[in-house]
């Protein structure tokens, strides 16, 4: 089969290797449409990941496909069937998996590989992160469901009462940010997309932001966000998606007295930043930072995928072959698309 092989910062190769053959508990499945994210593009920028993998190594991980083969004692899929996996699995035995926490499991496991021609689904995922696609939801559409479900992770965390007309900045309008959008207002919030690209606040509109607000690069920008808030004010929560010290910096001095600031995007390794003590006491300002997925959300980015008026779609950008993956990821650091759909096949 072919495969993408990350070897280092910015090397990739794909490959003719062969195709795996699942033993017992495994799952073989014939991708059908991996989309690219901002993760990949970080992994192939740095060439790995602390946590999820070290080069040489298959990479990707937002896929969708259909079973080709099962070994010995699995059960519940058949070769044929449509299914997505998550990238992720947690032991499940643990207190925080116990809790229902299964993103913080000490022992989580994570499944790369997702730009080849057929991955190999371990036992751990097969029992826990495979999921059966809903009838009529495209291959391209249900690979969103990792991203979908970090995202509605994160909507949580928010601790927002939907249908209560809540202001929230959402800072970055990357496809993270944008799906923060189409979530918030599927629920009715008020959505103030702040991020530099118009094109991409355009998106944002047509994704339902009340407002946008096309913003400076090198953060700076909280007066001016919170300016334009609807009383000026400030926000009822803000939602940084861009993983920048800056960026987070403005997130907590946009939010108003009470408010909450949603750190959702990851900074490098080592990262720090200062915080206003008194404003963060006398005001109440609540701070989380959230990671990742947990299998109720994933559960539940697949059904709201399988809703057509749910405008995922605005995300894709292009569609390329496997040996066009490198283009691809460099046309998102380019910022000229939002995600691209790989068919390996």
């Amino acid at each position: 089969m072919h495969a993408a092989v990350l070897l280092g910062p910015e090397r990739l190769e794909v490959r003719r290797v062969p195709v795996p053959r699942p033993a017992a508990g495994e799952v073989l499945v014939r991708i059908r449409a991996a989309t690219t994210c901002g993760t990949d593009v970080k992994v192939f920028r740095r060439g790995g990941h602390p946590r999820m993998l070290q080069v040489p190594t298959l990479f990707g991980h937002e896929m969708a496909g259909t079973v080709e083969q099962v070994g010995t004692g699995v059960s519940g899929v058949a070769p044929g069937d449509a299914v997505v996996i998550a990238n992720s699995a947690a032991c499940g035995q643990c207190r925080r998996c116990r809790q229902g926490r299964e993103n913080l499991c000490p022992r989580i496991e994570y499944l790369n590989g997702a730009f080849a021609q057929y991955v190999l689904v371990p036992p751990r995922f097969v029992t826990r992160s495979l999921h059966r696609i809903p009838p009529g939801l495209a291959f391209e559409r249900a690979a969103l469901a990792e991203p979908l479900a970090c995202v509605l992770h994160g909507l949580d965390a928010c601790a927002l009462s939907p249908g209560h007309d809540a202001e929230v900045v959402v800072y970055g309008a990357g496809p993270i940010g944008l799906l923060f959008v189409a979530a918030l207002a599927r629920e009715r919030h008020r959505v103030l997309l702040a991020d530099p690209n118009p094109g991409r606040l355009a998106v944002g509109t047509r994704m339902g932001a009340a407002a946008t607000l096309c913003i400076a690069r090198g953060g700076g920008q909280a007066a001016a966000v919170r300016a334009a808030t609807r009383d000026g004010e400030g926000a009822d929560v803000a939602v940084d998606c861009t993983g920048m010290p800056e960026v987070w910096l403005d997130a907590i001095g946009t939010v108003r007295s009470g408010g909450l600031v949603n750190l959702f995007g990851g900074c490098a390794p080592g990262t720090s930043v200062p915080l206003d003590t008194q404003r963060l006491h006398y005001e109440e300002i609540t701070i989380k930072g959230v990671y990742h997925h947990h299998p109720a959300t994933f559960a539940r980015a697949l059904e709201l995928l399988g809703d057509p008026g749910f405008p995922a779609g605005e995300l894709l950008s292009a569609t390329r072959p496997i040996a066009a993956l490198e283009d691809a990821l460099r046309s998102m650091m380019r910022k000229e698309t939002l995600k691209v759909v790989i068919t390996p096949h």
